[in-house]
């Protein structure tokens, strides 16, 4: 099934309200929504009726005994059916609109997330976008949905009061003469509410962050055996969720009783002035069932009203911490005229400068020449910057100056998505999805077919492995891949970056966790793929830096020393130095 496209868009316009920005999407459902409005009306029209039938009921066939009771029972009966079925269609397509606008919704945000570089995620803890995307998203869609129909079920008042003026002025304004304190406590309540909203979806989001840590890096909680440890950071996030839903109970206990009460008050002013006038003959024993029953019938819309403010405040804390997301612009972005060119791998860093977000110095006037075709080592200790190369060469992060070239053409001048499918990299710690196999290795070519992923996988020296599983390339992998040890992760990755046949490939210490025996096999396979392929492979073995044309040595976020292997050992001591490091620690650091 393909994925349906939002059918409208949050209003960029950051100066007005939450809720005139969230117009265009339900607008763009209004016809589900309006459908099932007018069908929650009907249904109200025709629940109204039946009190007035109840009273024409009574002092007809039971006071006066002028018509047949079961004429007006029958017809009760009739129009309760036809309530219970306009009900069923009315709740129908509002929760047709519920989820449809929930649908576009996390769309949208996902959309966006999508289109953010990694310097935003560095920023943005994933319990946050987490909490965000889920029950933040939820509480809009209650509000955006359900408020309407909430709106049209108060309308009851208004068609109710109606009714009851009709029948006896007096007694219509005796009984709705507490609609107005209910309206004035209703906006107090309002504003007492809000701020403990916001506070509740923070607070959610944070203990959202500390269950993901704890899912995600349980693997090193158990290891340090810190599970008590974790269990207190969890608890304290947890009271303070506690703290903030006891104050939320406080302010409803405050005022949601004298709201749901209110309406029982003027039951009783009915009961006591319309039995006056019942004693005077001023009006009927029916009229004052009928007046009960339209006071019992405003309760609920009344009681709804209250859980509305309720809701809205919620709602609007949940937006604002939407629209966070959605107004953040992404610092890497298309140009206004992308260009679409196929690459041959001729790359140039000419005097790049870089920080990341957090303040690190990556690099400082780099300048690299890498020819089409040519495969060279990156060598270098531990914060030289090795690893950046590749995140901005595919744009993962924009450089703070100079400038990236590949061909001539400016990567900030490409299409994203074209650069993006011909710089193939594969990092130190690949990500696995919870998928087979077969669909990790063939993510950047869904369409290939088993002969093309098992070529992959040989090449990359996955293939033996698989095909000794259970399911060989249907296994389906845990998540991130934990099922599977470090190296064939790396192998797996290694068959995904190939399948998909880039011109240029970035190897980000892509075989630190491969057995060097095996690793040997992969490399004679990779010497004939990397063949007419521009590749950089930041080195962590000796035997990885045999794969190279030539090697080039940077620290301090430039390059230093740019030659072969051989001459850079005979005239380089800082490259002696860092391989000898390497030797020491069973491998250069990447």
């Amino acid at each position: 099934m393909s994925r349906r496209a939002p059918r409208a868009a949050i209003d960029p316009d950051q100066r007005k309200s939450w809720l005139r920005r969230a117009l265009p999407l339900v607008k763009a459902h209004r016809g589900l929504l309006i459908t099932s409005l007018v069908l929650s009306f009907a249904g109200l029209i025709v629940q109204v009726q039946i009190p007035n039938l109840v009273r024409i009921g009574i002092d007809r066939a039971i006071v006066e005994r002028t018509a047949s009771l079961p004429v007006y029972v029958w017809w009760i009966v009739a129009l309760a059916l036809l309530q219970g079925v306009i009900t069923y269609f009315a709740r129908l397509y509002l929760l047709r609109t519920a989820y449809e606008l929930e649908y576009d919704l996390r769309n949208i945000v996902y959309a966006h997330l999508a289109r953010m570089p990694f310097g935003f995620f560095d920023r943005v803890q994933s319990g946050e976008l987490m909490s965000r995307s889920s029950s933040d998203i939820r509480a809009v869609q209650m509000y955006l949905s359900f408020g309407p129909s909430i709106l049209v079920q108060c309308l009851i008042a208004v068609v109710a009061f109606v009714l009851m003026l009709s029948i006896n002025v007096p007694l219509a304004i005796v009984a709705m003469a507490t609609m107005p304190i209910i309206g004035f406590l209703g906006l107090g309540m309002r504003k007492a509410i809000f701020p403990v909203s916001w506070l509740i979806q923070a607070r959610l989001a944070r203990l959202a962050t500390v269950v993901d840590e704890n899912i995600q890096g349980v693997r090193i909680v158990k290891a340090f055996a810190a599970e008590g440890r974790q269990l207190r950071t969890l608890a304290e996030a947890a009271d303070r969720i506690r703290w903030a839903y006891l104050q939320d109970a406080r302010i409803r206990s405050r005022w949601t009783p004298v709201l749901d009460n209110l309406p029982r008050l003027g039951l009783a002013l009915v009961l006591l002035f319309g039995g006056i006038l019942v004693i005077r003959g001023e009006t009927t024993v029916g009229a004052i069932v009928a007046f009960n029953s339209y006071v019992l019938m405003l309760q609920p819309p009344f009681r709804m009203l209250g859980m509305m403010i309720m809701m809205g405040q919620r709602a609007s804390a949940s937006a604002s911490r939407i629209y966070e997301i959605l107004d953040t612009p992404s610092e890497v972005v298309d140009p206004p005229e992308p260009v679409d060119v196929v690459l041959r791998g001729d790359v140039s860093f000419s005097d790049v400068r870089f920080t990341y977000p957090n303040g690190t110095v990556a690099l400082d006037g780099l300048n690299l020449r890498v020819r089409s075709g040519e495969t060279v080592a990156v060598v270098g200790a531990t914060g030289s910057g090795k690893s950046t190369l590749g995140r901005l060469l595919a744009r993962f992060y924009d450089v703070g100056a100079g400038r990236i070239s590949i061909d001539g053409h400016d990567v900030r001048g490409l299409r994203l998505a074209g650069l993006r499918d011909q710089v193939g990299i594969v990092p130190d710690e690949p990500f696995l999805f919870s998928l087979s196999l077969h669909d990790n290795i063939a993510y950047g070519r869904p369409a290939a077919d088993r002969e093309s992923v098992v070529a992959a996988a040989v090449a990359a020296g996955a293939d033996d492995f698989i095909a000794a599983l259970p399911e060989g390339y249907d296994t389906v992998v845990g998540e991130r891949g934990y099922t599977l040890s470090g190296g064939q992760r790396q192998r797996v990755a290694i068959a995904r970056a190939l399948l998909v046949n880039p011109p240029v490939l970035v190897l980000d210490d892509a075989t630190s966790a491969i057995d060097v025996t095996v690793e040997q096999r992969i490399h004679s396979s990779l010497r004939a793929l990397m063949r007419g392929r521009t590749t950089l492979i930041v080195a962590h073995r000796l035997s990885t830096i045999s794969l190279a044309d030539r090697v080039v040595l940077m620290e301090g976020g430039r390059v230093i020393a740019d030659g072969t292997h051989s001459s850079l050992l005979a005239t380089e001591p800082r490259y002696a130095g860092v391989l000898a490091s390497a030797t020491d620690a069973g491998s250069v650091a990447a």
